[in-house]
């Protein structure tokens, strides 16, 4: 049995139970009469405790030199989180709810990569050969969820979600630990990561692409149904999306040496842009399958870009922090801020509305990418960074 196999089966389902909330959450709240000004707010509590809690979680597996157990407490935490969101109706309640579960849920995606990148380099393998299973995880149980809550109602969502969770929690106590460094990580040590300016200052103008791929996280269910798309829709649509973001991190053995990992980045960038603008264009919702395989080359070879990016820029002893601090950025505050101000908009105007200003949001951050390579770095666009 191959070595990663744990690993990519604890990937695999973590990725499974992440499918029903990213892709189906929003659609639930919904679905019990929440306004899109509601389901906004509690769309960005959601990352906004992932924000607050990523970087304390990384850090702590720093401090004590391990993923594994610091994963087995968040799981257990967001099961038991679950069992209240799913069970509170009152919006007030939510909220709390909502918070106490992504604070937990959260770090285990982050926490999963980070170890996913440790165990690459000890086994000189490539992070996308085992990441790859993750998203076909997500894309497989896409497609399967929307099958299911078009039969089941999507007021059950939480079968799945503990079912899925559950498997995964199994799968941890399976999985390998990798110590990358036995150099002593202490809390003043963790705050360097803020004054290192390259570091801040990517994960800052990073936002201004990220922030449109978690507003896309959170509406795109409710853009769906909005065109005419039943939950069967929402779930082809993930599943093409996914797949073409699996096969760019199975082929990425291939491709990512050729440039600079943030001229990849950049090109992303405008490849989100297009993919906004032309969503908020179409009014036929079978027009969204095809464009969903952009999704691939826009935030498959965005992330995975930018993850290597920020491994090889932070420490070694702190590299469960720093990931957590980028999937903090990426996926906590950007999601906050792509959730809140998302529902507002739509709520004022029109779902359609808000894919436009994402295009415009995706073209001015691939400029400032563009920028912040020319600035820091001043190496021609086919410079490679080597790949540890």
């Amino acid at each position: 049995m191959s070595s990663t196999f744990n690993l990519k089966a604890f990937l695999f389902f973590y990725y499974s139970a992440m499918t029903v909330i990213v892709s189906y959450l929003p659609v639930y709240f919904q679905d019990i009469g929440l306004t899109g000004a509601q389901i906004g707010v509690l769309l960005a509590v959601g990352p906004l405790a992932s924000m607050l809690s990523q970087p304390f979680w990384g850090y702590m597996t720093d401090k004590y030199k391990t993923s594994k157990k610091i994963i087995i407490i968040c799981i257990i935490g967001a099961f038991l989180g679950s069992l209240f969101m799913f069970q509170t109706y009152s919006y007030y309640f939510l909220i709390i709810a909502v918070f106490i579960f992504h604070g937990f849920l959260s770090p285990v995606g982050g926490l999963g990569d980070s170890l996913t990148q440790k165990t690459a380099n000890r086994l000189s393998l490539s992070f996308g050969s085992i990441r790859l299973w993750g998203s076909l995880g997500f894309a497989v149980m896409s497609l399967l969820m929307g099958f299911l809550l078009a039969r089941i109602g999507v007021q059950y969502i939480f079968l799945p979600f503990l079912f899925f969770l559950s498997v995964t929690f199994i799968l941890t106590l399976r999985i390998q630990d990798v110590e990358t460094s036995k150099v002593p990580v202490a809390l003043k040590d963790a705050t360097k990561l803020l004054k290192n300016k390259k570091f801040m200052y990517f994960l800052l103008i990073m936002m201004f692409i990220t922030i449109t791929h978690r507003a896309n996280d959170s509406f795109l269910g409710i853009y769906i149904v909005d065109k005419g798309g039943t939950e069967s829709f929402i779930g082809w649509a993930w599943f093409i999306g996914v797949v073409a973001e699996a096969i760019i991190f199975a082929t990425a053995t291939y491709w990512f040496r050729k440039y600079h990992a943030l001229t990849f980045i950049t090109i992303a960038g405008i490849l989100f842009a297009v993919r906004w603008i032309v969503m908020g264009l179409i009014v036929n919702p079978l027009l969204v399958l095809p464009l969903q395989m952009l999704h691939g080359f826009s935030f498959g070879v965005f992330y995975l870009c930018a993850f290597h990016y920020v491994t090889k820029i932070i420490p070694e002893e702190l590299q469960s922090t720093g990931h957590l601090l980028f999937y903090s950025f990426f996926f906590g505050l950007s999601g906050m801020l792509g959730s809140s101000i998302g529902g507002v908009i739509i709520d004022e105007t029109s779902v359609s509305y808000l894919y436009l200003i994402l295009g415009i949001f995706a073209i001015i951050g691939a400029i400032f990418i563009a920028v912040y390579q020319v600035l820091f770095f001043k190496v021609k666009n086919k410079k490679v960074l080597q790949v540890q």
